[in-house]
Formats: C-alpha cells, structure tokens, sequence
C-alpha cells in the first residue's frame, strides 16, 4: 500500500485559541482519519468532521487523509496510522474477521463502531444506449471495479460473482476510482463502471451533466438474494436510488444498499470518542453543509447487526441521550 504517496492530507489547523477555557498546560492531540478518494462523499464529510473536531474539541487537531476507502482505511487503522475512518459494513465484517483483503494482513482487531453515518447505493454506471440492461450484460466488456482497497471493489467482485460472472476472467478489469472511472466512460475507455457512495455522488453528477452524453444506472435488485447468500445476509438490503439524482435519470434505479460507519481505534481514549461522538451530533448541520447524506446520521439505538462492538466513548453517549440502554 503506497501510503505515503496516498496520503495527501488536508491538515485543519488550529491555532493556540483551541485551548481557550482549558489549562494553560494543554497539550494538543493530533488524530488522522481515514476518508476515501477526492470524488467521491467520504472525501468531503471527512474533512467537514475533522474542520468540526479541530475547531470544537479543546487541544484536539484532527486531520482528514485522502485514502483508498474502506479496505484501505482498517489496515491504516491496523497499522496503527488512523484514528478514526469511514468504512463500508461489508469491509469492517470482512477486517473484523480477517478473511478476503485482510487474509493477509490479518483481522482488524483494534476497530470499534463510532456511529452509523448514511446507506451507500451501489451504482453500475454506463452510457445509455450501450443496450446494457443487467450486470451480467457486462461479460466480455470493459469494466472499472473501484480503486484497489475500497469497498467498492469488494462489493463489484460479489455483484459479479452474483449475477454469474468471474469478476478476474469475465471482464477486462480495471481498478480506477470514481473520479477516474467516469473520466474513463466518458473518454470510452470503459464500458461501465462500479461505484458504491452517497447520493449525489459528485464525480457521477459531473459525468451526468456532460454535453452529449447520458448515462444509464443498471438496476441490481435480481441479484440480491444471491448476494446474500454469498456473506452475512444483513450486510445488504434492497436500496432505491430515487429517480432525478443525476441529470438524465428519471425512473427509480433498484440497488444493493450498504451502511456507512464511522469506526475508531480501540485504543483511543472513551472521553475523547465521547466528545467526538457528541461534536458531531451537536453541529449536524454543519456536516449537512458539506454533503447532504449527512442528514441521515441518527442516534444508534441497537447494536444488532454492528459488525464490530460499539467504542465506549460512543456508547456513553447514547446512553446519556437516552438510546442504547439495553447494551452491556
């Protein structure tokens, strides 16, 4: 993993005025948090919630680091070289036990859920009129997968395998990020492309408002029951990307929808998740400001289906708010 070179950080500065109201001995903490590549929704609600820890939190400094997404962002966290990260529920289950991208690198077992953040909608996204009417219309074509240690890639590998195909054999296989693979379709280097984000996603909304071109979203409903049958049932569901989220698409597109956490290292201390948990619940707005999928953050009320325990800075929280009392 090229950390260094992917790493490109947007480091939210706080000056000594962050210590206001506290000792004069304050010492600043410094946090990283793993977001995911420029185009897609975790980039910007990343960096709005490391601009609100920096600015809210006393003595803390958050920074918010351009990274691979979900895969990518629980081996840094493994490694000890991210604090707090957004992830898909399919990755953590997969970290968590240490199986498909983690073989190697071995099970996450530093991570704990902070929160639930907002549903990822899978998008297969191709030219309209290219008389791709399904995923398995893809075989033989050229295909973008998503960007090597995300998410996205986990998901395209388990809808392709769903819907008949070898996600190595069947397809001309690219790993391009969402920004890079609507470049690609638009530039006809790519047949179609995988895409697993909140609505609107941005690199999709530009492609869609390109002169001359309009795109087509495969539906995926056909194959969720397969797609179940593949891994832990409750990771998906059966999600609708309401129809008139990108220019050009008016009817409902049925997809396979996946949640978004906000996970922590256990090794953070409970105080300091607490008053991160608490940050964001208390300035929502301003992460609505940032991308409008933050409107779907709500306080959890259940643990079932958490594919790793809740941090217990996250839970103190709930508590105090009145949720989450039937937890141990």
């Amino acid at each position: 993993m090229r950390f260094a070179t992917s790493l490109l950080s947007i480091v939210l500065l706080v000056t000594s005025t962050a210590c206001s109201g506290t000792p004069t001995n304050c010492t600043t903490k410094f946090i990283s948090i793993g977001t995911g590549g420029t185009g897609g929704v975790y980039y910007p609600y990343g960096g709005a919630l490391a601009r609100l820890i920096s600015e809210k939190v006393p003595c803390l400094q958050a920074t918010a680091e351009v990274t691979g997404a979900s895969v990518d962002n629980l081996k840094l966290m493994h490694q000890g070289k991210v604090d707090v990260a957004l992830t898909l529920a399919d990755a953590l289950a997969e970290g968590v036990a240490g199986t498909g991208p983690f073989a190697e690198s071995g099970a996450v077992a530093n991570v704990r859920t902070v929160a639930v953040l907002y549903t990822n909608y899978t998008h297969v996204v191709a030219r309209a009129g290219a008389g791709f009417r399904k995923v398995a219309d893809l075989r033989g074509k050229v295909v973008s997968v998503g960007s090597p240690g995300s998410g996205t890639e986990l998901l395209a590998d388990r809808l392709l395998i769903a819907a008949g195909l070898d996600p190595r054999k069947d397809i001309t296989r690219h790993t391009l990020g969402v920004a890079e693979s609507a470049g690609a379709l638009k530039d006809g280097k790519v047949d179609a492309f995988f895409w697993s984000g909140g609505v609107p996603t941005a690199a999709v909304e530009d492609l869609a408002a390109t002169p001359g071109l309009q795109i087509a979203l495969l539906p995926q409903g056909d194959l969720l029951a397969s797609l179940q049958s593949l891994v832990d049932g409750r990771l998906y569901r059966l999600a609708t990307l309401p129809g008139g989220s990108y220019g050009g698409i008016a009817a409902d597109t049925p997809t396979i929808g996946v949640s978004n956490l906000l996970v922590a290292s256990s090794t953070l201390d409970e105080g300091l998740v607490e008053a991160i948990v608490r940050t964001m619940f208390e300035n929502k707005a301003a992460l609505v400001a940032a991308h409008p999928e933050a409107a779907h953050l709500e306080l959890l009320t259940s643990g079932d289906g958490l594919p790793a325990p809740l941090h217990p800075g996250a839970l103190k929280y709930y508590r105090e708010r009145g949720a989450m009392k039937n937890v141990p």
